[in-house]
């Protein structure tokens, strides 16, 4: 039997707000029981540094904070297909979203991109704030979005 194997990364930077839910998720995934052959990252920030990651996984799952809408605080679960795509700007390496970086990962290495992609998004509700923690609506929202995390590997 082949073992699946799995990635996760979660993204964000934990000076700016609720940005920083990543790093949240990512420090409460760190003590948790992960299934064998799974990898935990955080990236500081996403886009392209997100194709440096890959390495070949099943499955990818990425945690991320968003704003697409709903109330602060919600749990978002995509997959491949609902996952959005960025409105048009200039591209830069963290200038592109996470559909963007895997299209752009499968022409370049299709070897090392995952089959199956979800997006657990964490919907944030204050990004310009500098030196701010998470504000209380997006911090009651970790434990959720750990356990969405752990559902999307079983």
């Amino acid at each position: 039997m082949i073992m699946s194997r799995a990635l996760i990364v979660c993204i964000g930077n934990d000076l700016v707000a609720d940005d920083g839910v990543g790093k949240a998720v990512y420090k409460e995934l760190e003590l948790s029981c992960l299934p064998s052959g799974t990898r935990l990252s955080y990236l500081g920030l996403g886009g392209i540094d997100l194709l440096e990651e890959l390495d070949g996984e099943d499955r990818l799952v990425v945690v991320d904070a968003v704003q697409l809408g709903s109330a602060p605080g919600t749990v978002h679960i995509l997959d491949w297909a609902g996952l959005p795509y960025m409105e048009p700007r200039p591209v830069s390496g963290h200038g592109i979203g996470i559909r963007e970086a895997i299209e752009v990962g499968r022409r370049l290495y299709p070897e090392r991109s995952p089959q199956h992609i979800h997006l657990v998004g964490i919907e944030g509700k204050c990004f310009d704030q500098l030196g701010q923690g998470l504000t209380p609506e997006v911090e009651t929202a970790v434990p959720s979005a750990v356990a969405a995390v752990l559902r999307l590997l079983d």
